[in-house]
């Protein structure tokens, strides 16, 4: 098979792929003091990056998918299934990023504003981006295992801790190379595991117990970590499948593919007290926090969630791909904010190990309106009005300070004046244009707030995503 007609099949199936979770509304809030304390602390980071880097990178194609047979997935149809496999796994002896940089990652990360990470460890292909010890089915048993940073994981968690970001791993739940979730006796039809979990008990519990050495092995061997990120949501009790897990359009098989989170939860807070558990999808004791995929609720939401969102069109590196605009990334960091989520950018490198250019550039981008304006993101909660036709508002953690976050058309002509209704400043108080640090002009009548923007703002040939305003609310 050809890479090019490959590539032409799985484009569309990634667009088909990228809304598998809606936004979930129940939500159970953690009891154990520690884990509050952490949920706390990544509410005030809100922009995030998340890494999908992997075997797929090698092609550049969707991200494990093309592995599972399903209406959505086309492949070559002059291979055969099982040809297809023995070639995507076998990118394995074909995956040496010799010239994989984490610094210059995090470097990359933190100068664009972001400040927690979650990096993939593991996809549902089962490919290892960790020195696990249960299978050779990862990098560091390649032609990169001799490369100082064979272990990949511990370099890129080291290089982001070191610029100060939150740490997340993520981990796939079903793991499609396993001869105990995919047993080769059977066919693997789809993204479930293919045999009856009743009639081989003791398979099932041989991948339970391989879950577990792995994530004990993530919690225990590589520093501080401050989330588990799981993913693969249809790998679960039976009795906790909902609405949202039907809307995916996949199977539900007549056992439950149970692998024990809570067995799994406590050893990994007994190894990183506090850990945030994001079981997406799952919801009760260890879904921390929401994450619903490439969309932004409508309206604001009272518990902890993220939007995770790719800044091209795929989680992983695919030459060629169509990245957002920075102004597209920035309004929709602001609209998550303003109703009270955080932002995790998806951004995939490429199989030499280096960031694509395109993303580097954006990123930069972002970070400059980032360094004038943060303020009005980072530490901050919703307001009860936090939205006013194209204006959001956020507030200090402490509540002294309101912010107003008026989104402009990309390429907008400046205007002299921009408005909106409530969130009124106290009268006579001081309202501050954080772009430039100066105090602006600003009028109060009939609860409309109208702001005169300085000439000389006006004057420059800059565009601005947006216009971020400090005062104090009126109570």
């Amino acid at each position: 098979m050809s890479l090019i007609s490959f590539l032409l099949c799985t484009q569309v199936d990634t667009n088909a792929q990228q809304n598998v979770h809606p936004q979930s509304t129940a939500y159970e809030w953690p009891k154990d003091v520690d884990v509050k304390k952490k949920l706390d602390q990544w509410q005030d980071q809100k922009f995030g990056m998340i890494i999908h880097w992997g075997l797929y990178a090698v092609p550049g194609m969707i991200e494990s998918w093309a592995l599972c047979s399903e209406d959505w997935i086309d492949r070559d149809s002059t291979i055969s299934y099982d040809e297809f496999k023995k070639w995507y796994w076998g990118l394995k002896k074909d995956f040496n990023p010799v010239n994989f940089n984490p610094d210059q990652w995090a470097k990359v990360g933190k100068a664009a504003g972001m400040r927690y990470l979650v990096f993939t460890t593991k996809h549902h292909d089962g490919f290892n981006m960790f020195d696990t010890k249960q299978t050779d089915f990862k990098i560091s048993d390649g032609p990169f295992k001799n490369n100082p940073k064979a272990d990949v994981a511990k370099y890129v968690f080291d290089a982001f801790r070191k610029e100060g970001f939150m740490i997340g791993a993520y981990y796939s739940k079903p793991d499609w190379h396993s001869e105990y979730y995919w047993w080769p006796k059977y066919a693997t039809a789809d993204r479930n595991n293919n045999y009856d979990i009743r009639k081989y008990p003791w398979r099932w519990n041989q991948y339970k117990q391989f879950t577990y050495n792995q994530i004990g092995e993530l919690m225990n061997n590589y520093g501080a970590i401050d989330i588990l990120w799981l993913d693969g949501g249809w790998v679960r009790p039976r009795e906790t499948v909902n609405d949202e897990v039907l809307s995916w359009g996949a199977r539900i098989p007549e056992w439950s593919q149970d692998i024990d989170i809570p067995r799994i939860a406590t050893m990994a807070r007994k190894a990183q007290p506090g850990l945030l558990i994001v079981d997406r999808t799952v919801h009760g004791p260890y879904e921390n926090y929401q994450t619903p995929e490439q969309r932004i609720p409508e309206k604001k939401l009272d518990h902890p969630w993220e939007s995770c969102m790719t800044l091209a069109n795929n989680w992983g590196y695919v030459p060629n791909d169509q990245f957002k605009t920075p102004a597209k990334v920035i309004q929709s960091l602001i609209e998550v904010v303003a109703k009270g989520g955080s932002l995790l950018l998806g951004v995939g490198p490429k199989p030499d190990g280096t960031l694509p250019e395109e993303a580097v550039q954006r990123l930069e981008v972002i970070g400059k309106w980032m360094d004038k304006n943060g303020a009005a993101i980072y530490n901050t909660r919703t307001t009860d009005n936090y939205k006013d036709g194209n204006t959001y508002f956020t507030a200090s953690k402490s509540g002294g300070v309101r912010y107003a976050l008026v989104c402009l058309k990309e390429n907008q002509a400046l205007p002299q004046v921009v408005e909106w209704s409530g969130n009124v400043p106290q009268k006579g108080s001081k309202m501050t244009l954080l772009q430039t640090g100066e105090s602006v002009k600003w009028k109060q009548e009939n609860g409309k707030v109208t702001v005169s923007i300085p000439s000389k703002l006006l004057q420059e040939k800059n565009t601005y995503p947006a216009w971020a305003f400090s005062f104090k609310a009126a109570e």
